[in-house]
């Protein structure tokens, strides 16, 4: 069947989108979802372990969010991509400050050169103070999604227990459910953890615009597999992927005979309903937007009509969704 933009949309009350995570982290609720009796399961993500496949691999990202937003008085500097030290891709507000050629004074002792303006409005800055000068330390922000309130008091919890490499403009949200008694638990029982990275970029989390879905391009982000994960997924005979990105990592990354060998590069892959997974087993992950790739994606591993199903139970049950939300377990 052809899917079209309108398919993957839903009413969703402005009261379930969470503001904040659950306290603690894994006191989220957890649905799991089973692919083969088609049965819902109503539990809490403490109780993860009861649901994983004793052999799983689960599979994370440990991609850190850098504080990617600069906020001063009256303008607004979302760095997307840093060409240099001084130089960079960026999302601004107002836009009609931000003037090509313009020199412009951001807040005292720091200005910015418009040298670019591209189609879709991305400026291309040049500051008069290196990246990681500390005088910017007082504007620097989490960049926390749009429909979340800015409060940097959140911060940390918008990082993984296990985040590491920085370079995220977005948490890969899946894994903010976990807790470091968790993971131990998790090992203790003999399952693996393997660690992927993905720099999740904007691009993800870009609105569909076209109604045939196949005419949408995703941008490109940068991943690593390195020598000793590409040998875990090697001897890993299931693997359960902790999100949509490590889904991404792993898709973009495994050869016919399911295998993985050590290397960067970056992926545009767009997984939609009609694709066939090639590494993925299991899915852990959150509840996405209407009309996003990544519910997609999510309707492409579970089939379409249990995701509409799956969707319709969480809203009746009151789950809580987006980033901070609630977790679901696709097996």
């Amino acid at each position: 069947m052809q899917y079209t933009l309108s398919d993957f949309d839903y009413n969703l009350p402005n009261d379930l989108i969470a503001q904040e995570p659950a306290h603690p982290r894994d006191h989220a609720r957890l649905l799991v979802y089973n692919r083969v009796t088609s049965e819902i399961t109503d539990d809490y993500f403490y109780n993860l372990l009861k649901y994983l496949d004793p052999q799983t691999t689960l599979v994370l990202n440990n991609s850190k969010v850098e504080k990617a937003r600069l906020l001063f008085d009256n303008k607004e500097v979302f760095i997307v991509q840093a060409r240099n030290n001084n130089t960079v891709e960026a999302m601004v507000r107002p836009g009609r400050k931000f003037k090509l050629g313009q020199t412009l004074e951001l807040t005292d002792g720091i200005t910015a050169k418009i040298t670019h303006i591209a189609e879709d409005g991305l400026r291309t800055l040049v500051f008069n103070k290196d990246l990681d000068d500390p005088v910017y330390d007082p504007y620097r922000h989490t960049p926390f999604p749009p429909y979340i309130k800015q409060n940097e008091l959140l911060a940390d919890e918008y990082q993984t227990v296990y985040a590491r490499d920085l370079g995220s403009k977005a948490a890969p949200t899946a894994g903010l459910h976990f807790t470091k008694k968790l993971l131990r638990n998790i090992e203790e029982a003999g399952i693996d953890k393997a660690e992927v990275t993905l720099h999740v970029g904007l691009g993800t989390f870009a609105p569909v615009k076209t109604e045939n879905i196949e005419e949408h391009n995703l941008h490109s982000e940068w991943f690593e597999i390195d020598d000793r994960t590409a040998k875990q997924l090697n001897a890993a005979n299931h693997m359960t992927a902790i999100g949509t990105t490590s889904v991404r990592v792993l898709e973009s990354s495994v050869q016919d005979t399911r295998r993985f060998h050590s290397h960067h590069s970056n992926t545009e892959i767009f997984i939609k309903p009609g694709y066939e997974f090639k590494a993925v087993d299991n899915l852990i992950t959150n509840f996405h937007l209407p009309k996003s790739t990544l519910l997609m994606l999510v309707a492409a591993f579970m089939g379409y009509e249990p995701m509409r199903r799956v969707y319709k139970h969480a809203i009746k049950e009151k789950y809580r969704f987006y980033s901070f939300g609630d977790a679901m377990l696709i097996k």
